[in-house]
Order: C-alpha cells, then sequence, then structure tokens
C-alpha cells in the first residue's frame, strides 16, 4: 500500500493509530467503508470524508494507508475479486463430479452476484473508467489463475469421462457463465420495462437459473 501524501507527519498518524491488529482493523474497515461508498456512488461522486464517516476513522489514515481515492479504489476492486475467488475455491468443484461441478459453479456465480450486488456496481464503475485501476494492479492475474485452472481440470475429467466435449476453453466457459448472470441483473430494470414482466419475480429468477444451467451444460456434453 502507498505511503500517503498528506502533509500530517506519520509520526501524528500513529499516534492516532496503534500498530498490529488495530491498524489490520482499521484497514477492513476502510476498505468495506470504500466499498459501499464506491458502489453506491461510483469512483467520481464517493467522497473520502464521506467513507471515513462510514468507517468511524480520521480521513487522514485513508491517506496514509491508502495514498489517492484512486488507489483506494483499485484496493477495493483487488478485495471484492479476492472475494469471490476464496469463495469459489471453497466449493471444491474439482471432488466432485464434473457435470455437477458445471451445474454448482453456474448457481455459485448467479447467487454470488444476487448476495453482492456491490460487485456488479463497483465492475460497472471501473468498466467506465476502461479497466484503468485493474491494469495497473500487480495481483488481480495471479488472482484469477487458480480459477481457470481449476475450471480447467473439471472440463478435463469431464472429458476424460466421455461426458464433455473436448476444445472447451475455461476462459470463454466462465466469462460467458458470468455474463449470463451479470447481464440479467445489472440491466434488470430495463429488461422487466421492455418486455412488461417483473424479472425479479421469484419465479422468473427461477426460471432464469434453470434456464442458464441448460445452456451451459448443453454447451459442454457431448
Amino acid at each position: 500500500m502507498k505511503a500517503s501524501k498528506d502533509p500530517t507527519p506519520d509520526i501524528a498518524i500513529e499516534a492516532m493509530e496503534p500498530r498490529s491488529r488495530d491498524a489490520d482493523r482499521s484497514q477492513l474497515a476502510i476498505l468495506a467503508s470504500a466499498r459501499d461508498e464506491f458502489s453506491a456512488r461510483g469512483l467520481a461522486g464517493a467522497r473520502m470524508d464521506s467513507i471515513a464517516e462510514r468507517a468511524g476513522l480520521n480521513k487522514r489514515l485513508i491517506y496514509y494507508y491508502f495514498g489517492s481515492k484512486d488507489d483506494l479504489f483499485l484496493a477495493v476492486l483487488e478485495r471484492v475479486y479476492a472475494d469471490i475467488r476464496e469463495a469459489e475455491q471453497r466449493l471444491h468443484l474439482e471432488e466432485i463430479d464434473p457435470v455437477e461441478a458445471i451445474r454448482q459453479l453456474v448457481s455459485f456465480t448467479w447467487n454470488y452476484y444476487l448476495e453482492h450486488p456491490e460487485f456488479i456496481t463497483l465492475l460497472n464503475s471501473e468498466n467506465l473508467h476502461c479497466a484503468a485501476h485493474l491494469k495497473r494492479s500487480e495481483r488481480i492475474q495471479e488472482m484469477n489463475s487458480p480459477l481457470v485452472q481449476l475450471l480447467d481440470t473439471v472440463l478435463e475429467r469431464g472429458r476424460r469421462g466421455d461426458l464433455f466435449r473436448a476444445g472447451v476453453d475455461p476462459v470463454q466457459l466462465y466469462i460467458s457463465i458470468a455474463s449470463l448472470c451479470y447481464f440479467y441483473l445489472s440491466n434488470n430494470h430495463t429488461l422487466s420495462a421492455i418486455f412488461g414482466r417483473d424479472l425479479r419475480a421469484p419465479k422468473a429468477m427461477a426460471q432464469r437459473l434453470s434456464h442458464m444451467t441448460d445452456l451451459v451444460l448443453g454447451y459442454v456434453l457431448k
């Protein structure tokens, strides 16, 4: 994390903030507050004063730990990506039947986006900036590599078991799964309006998950 350019001397910051566990807690509180602020207002509309108020901390601590607002936004993006990747790893897809593994990945992705709407809004905001922050990240590709390897392992087990067709690109497959879930949720209001349906109704949501699962399995199965 970058040192602050704030004029407050480091010694003054240290006087305000005890080290070790208290510092760790403060950084986690800042990240959580920044995630909420950025997801609610976008990068341009977010205010460091509001983030500090949400976290219950002195604004100078944010600059001390994270540097600029852009650096903090990148830290938040890295955190939300780390969270979803860690949750995917806990599925242990490599240990279950390949067909069931694909089913679970589709279901997990759908439900994760539902339970973490801030993930969608933060990605929307970063796409408005042409991924300028993620392009600076030294961690993001390394963070996502295990998912690609995991999905490749599942596909290979399915191919060896004469269940899946050969030649499925794990990156393309994951992008398709993510986009099927992401587009429906991020555009739900406009889609509901133009088709005259409540696409957030429980029945519509259940139909959507079933439809996405059938689409993905229809592609990978022989």
